[in-house]
C-alpha cells in the first residue's frame, strides 16, 4: 500500500471532520491537495470563479447544517481572495475550516513571487491561523484546526506551503479523536439566583433575542408567557423567535419596525437573550439590564449590564421557568402589543396603495409576493444593503425557513455565493438568492457556478440601478448622493447566455407569474425585477440630525416600511388583549 503524503492525510482527516466539500479555485501550491481530493470518493472539489465565494459559500453550508465547511485558496493572491467570506463566516460564529496553501517553504521571507504570510493575514477574522512548516506538525496541528473551528464557531486557517503538501506523512502519526459538536453550557447557580430574585421584582420585563436563541423557541415562549414579557428580536433572531410568538412586538436596530424599541426603554428589566445586537444606541441605559450568552467575551460590551449570565439561552430558561413566580399583570405587555399593531397598520396602509399598479415595481411588493409564493421551507440568503430591509419586513419565518445573510459583518455581493453552499447541501430544498443588483454584479461570475453544476438556486435580482442604501446613507447626512447610480445590462438576457432560466419583469401584474415560472424550472433561474430606486426605509427612531438630512435631500421621495403579513400576526396578538 502506498504511503500517504500529508495533502492526502489533510483530505482525509476533513472527511472525518464530516466535510464534504472543498470549495475554491485551483492553483500550483494547491495542486496536491486538489488531487487528493480528486482520488477521495469522500468529498468533492467545488470549482467556484472567485475564492471569496468559496468562504461565503463555506460560511453559508456551516450556518445551513450546523457541521464543519472548507474552503481553500492557492498562495497569495488566490487565498488573500478568502479573506472578506472568513470575516463573514467567523462573525456569524458558523465553523469554517480554511486552507491557505502557501509559496515553496524555502522561499518564505524572501520576497518570492506571489509571497504573503497568511498565517498573520488571517489571525483577525479567526479562533486559530497556523503555518505548517514541517510534516511532522501533522495531523495533531490540522486538529488542532478543526477543534478550534468547531468549538468556539468559528473560523480556523491552516496554512500549507506546496512543497510540503507532497512531502510523505510521518509514521505512526497519532490521529485523536474529533470533537464535531458543541456542549450546552449551564450557568452558576449564583447568576440563576440573583436572575430569578431580579425577575421577581421586576414589574415591566421585556425580552430582546438574537440568534442564540436557535433551539430555544418554546422555552422563550414559556418563558415569556409566565413572566407577561413582550418579545423583541434583533435581524438574526427574527428567523429563530417571530414565528408563533403571542408576545411579538417586532425587530429593533436600523431595519427595525413596530413597537421593540418602546418596550426595550419603557421596561424596568430588559433581558437580552443570546443577541450581539451592536447598535447600542437603541439601547436604554436608564433600566436594569441582564445579558445571557454561551460567549463570555459578548457579555456586556454593548451596554452597562446589572447581571451577566453565562450560558446556553435553552439552558438557562430551563433553570430559570420552574423557579420564577407567575406574574398576573398583563397590562405592560398588552400595551406594547397594541402599540406594535398600530404601527404596523400605519406603514402598510402606505405601502398597500395601489402597489400593484406601480411602475417601477415597488420593492416591498416582489418581497411580499416572494414571500407568498416560496417554499414553507426555503433557505433565503440576502445582499446587504436593501435587501435586508425587504427580507427583514416580509420574509415570514416559520421554524422550517432559514434567513442568512452578512448580518454581523455587513458584507456586499454575499446572497449568491450563500446560495451556492447552501444549495450544495440540499438539492431539493427551495435556495432563493434576494440579490441587489450592486452585489450581484460585484461576484456575478459565480452565477456560472450555478450553471456548471447545475444548482437550482434562484436568484430574485432587485434591479433599481442604484447602490440605494449608500444613497439613504448620504440623505440622512444631507449629502446629495454621487456615484450611486450604475447601468445595468438586461440581467435575464445575460442569464439565457450563460444558459439559465432568465425572464425580466417591469409590470406588477406579470411579478406572480414571473416567480413561480422560475421556481418550477428544475435548474438554475434569474429572475430580473425592475423596481423603484426611490423606495427607501429609515429605522423606527431617528435624530434630529437625520431629520435635517432628510429635509434637505429627500422632500420628493416616499419613504415606505410595511412590514406583510406581520400586520396580520399582530393583529391575532391583540385578541388577548382586554377592550375597555
Amino acid at each position: 500500500m502506498a504511503k500517504q503524503n500529508i495533502a492526502e492525510q489533510f483530505v482525509d482527516i476533513l472527511t472525518r471532520a464530516g466535510v464534504k466539500r472543498l470549495y475554491g479555485v485551483v492553483g500550483d501550491s494547491l495542486n496536491p491537495v486538489v488531487d487528493a481530493v480528486r482520488r477521495n470518493s469522500a468529498i468533492d472539489w467545488i470549482h467556484v470563479r472567485h475564492e471569496e465565494t468559496a468562504a461565503f459559500a463555506a460560511g453559508a453550508e456551516a450556518q445551513i447544517t450546523g457541521r464543519l465547511a472548507a474552503c481553500a485558496g492557492s498562495c497569495g493572491p488566490g487565498n488573500l481572495h478568502l479573506i472578506n467570506g472568513l470575516y463573514d463566516a467567523h462573525r456569524s460564529m458558523a465553523p469554517v475550516l480554511a486552507l491557505a496553501s502557501h509559496i515553496p517553504s524555502s522561499e518564505i521571507g524572501l520576497g518570492y513571487f506571489q509571497e504573503t504570510h497568511p498565517d498573520q493575514l488571517f489571525r483577525e477574522c479567526s479562533h486559530y491561523s497556523e503555518l505548517i512548516s514541517s510534516p511532522q506538525q501533522m495531523p495533531r496541528l490540522l486538529q488542532t484546526a478543526i477543534q478550534h473551528a468547531v468549538g468556539r464557531s468559528g473560523v480556523s486557517v491552516v496554512s500549507l506551503p506546496g512543497d510540503i503538501a507532497d512531502q510523505p506523512a510521518p509514521e505512526k502519526a497519532a490521529e485523536t479523536a474529533l470533537v464535531t459538536s458543541r456542549p450546552t453550557v449551564r450557568p452558576g447557580d449564583t447568576e440563576i439566583d440573583r436572575l430569578v430574585d431580579m425577575i421577581d421584582e421586576a414589574e415591566r420585563i421585556t425580552l430582546f433575542c438574537g440568534s442564540g436563541t436557535a433551539g430555544a423557541h418554546a422555552e422563550v415562549m414559556e418563558f415569556a408567557q409566565k413572566i407577561k414579557s413582550p418579545v423583541g428580536h434583533a435581524l438574526r433572531g427574527k428567523e429563530w423567535i417571530q414565528y408563533d410568538n403571542p408576545f411579538d412586538v417586532g425587530m429593533s436596530g436600523l431595519l427595525g419596525y413596530g413597537a421593540a424599541y418602546e418596550a426595550t426603554h419603557e421596561c424596568d428589566l430588559l433581558i437580552l437573550l443570546g443577541t450581539d445586537f451592536p447598535y447600542n444606541a437603541f439601547l436604554p441605559d436608564d433600566v436594569r439590564i441582564v445579558q445571557v450568552d454561551v460567549r463570555p467575551e459578548h457579555l456586556g460590551r454593548r451596554s452597562r449590564l446589572d447581571l451577566a449570565v453565562w450560558g446556553d439561552v435553552r439552558e438557562t430558561l430551563r433553570c430559570l421557568i420552574p423557579r420564577i413566580r407567575t406574574k398576573d399583570d398583563r397590562r405592560f405587555l398588552d400595551r406594547m402589543l397594541k402599540k406594535h399593531a398600530d404601527a404596523l397598520e400605519g406603514v402598510v396602509k402606505a405601502y398597500t396603495r395601489k402597489v400593484d399598479k406601480h411602475v417601477p415595481i415597488h420593492p416591498e411588493y416582489v418581497a411580499a409576493v416572494l414571500d407568498e409564493i416560496a417554499d414553507d421551507d426555503a433557505v433565503f440568503t440576502v445582499d446587504t444593503g436593501m435587501c435586508n430591509v425587504w427580507a427583514a419586513r416580509y420574509i415570514s419565518p416559520n421554524g422550517r425557513r432559514r434567513v442568512i445573510g452578512s448580518f454581523s459583518h455587513g458584507s456586499m455581493a454575499n446572497a449568491l455565493p450563500m446560495a451556492i453552499g447552501a444549495q450544495f447541501t440540499d438539492r431539493g430544498r427551495q435556495v432563493v438568492s434576494m440579490s441587489g443588483d450592486g452585489g450581484f454584479t460585484m461576484l456575478m461570475g459565480d452565477f456560472l457556478t450555478l450553471v456548471q453544476y447545475d444548482l437550482p438556486v434562484k436568484v430574485v435580482l432587485f434591479n433599481n440601478s442604484s447602490l440605494s442604501m449608500v444613497e439613504l446613507e448620504m440623505l440622512v447626512a444631507g449629502l446629495p448622493s454621487h456615484g450611486t447610480v450604475m447601468k445595468n445590462p438586461d440581467f435575464a438576457a445575460v442569464a439565457r447566455a450563460c444558459g439559465a432560466h432568465g425572464v425580466r419583469v417591469e409590470k406588477p401584474k406579470d411579478l406572480a407569474r414571473a416567480l413561480k415560472s422560475a421556481f418550477r424550472h428544475k435548474g438554475p433561474a434569474l429572475v430580473d425585477v425592475v423596481t423603484d430606486p426611490n423606495a427607501l426605509s429609515i429605522p423606527p427612531k431617528i435624530s434630529r440630525g437625520m431629520v435635517t438630512g432628510f429635509a434637505l435631500s429627500a422632500s420628493k421621495i416616499v419613504l415606505d416600511g410595511g412590514v406583510g403579513r406581520m400586520l396580520q400576526m399582530a393583529r391575532s396578538n391583540l385578541r388577548n388583549v382586554p377592550r375597555p
